[in-house]
């Protein structure tokens, strides 16, 4: 699979447990470490972790792996590195206050889903 196939196949992934707010940041443009981010974030403690495992899961049925992951401890903000995407689930005050679309704001960004209700 292709990076761009990847990351579409993430949001899936993501989006089967009900992720929130996925955008996708084209960066490749921008950056020598990743072609995308993807951002996602989650209601609960429970449910990043559920889609963060899901995300790993089912890539690695399709022998695809995680490079380094961090932050399954503290569950506030997951970081999945597959060396050309980088997957970064959030919890809602965390997503808030590092702000990385600010960050971020010259990537292409396609809006998967809207704001959580």
């Amino acid at each position: 699979m292709s990076a761009y196939e990847t990351a579409k196949y993430i949001v899936e992934l993501a989006q089967q447990k009900k992720g929130k707010q996925i955008v996708v940041l084209d960066i490749a443009e921008l950056s020598s470490f990743a072609d995308y981010f993807i951002i996602i974030s989650g209601d609960s403690n429970v449910q990043i972790k559920a889609i963060a495992d899901h995300i790993l899961n089912e890539l690695h049925k399709k022998d695809v792996f995680a490079l380094n992951k961090e932050g399954m401890d503290n569950l506030r903000w997951v970081l999945l590195d597959f060396a050309d995407i980088i997957v970064h689930i959030f919890n809602r005050e965390t997503r808030e206050f590092y702000g990385l679309e600010r960050l971020w704001a010259d990537a292409k960004m396609e809006f998967i889903s809207e704001e959580a209700e």
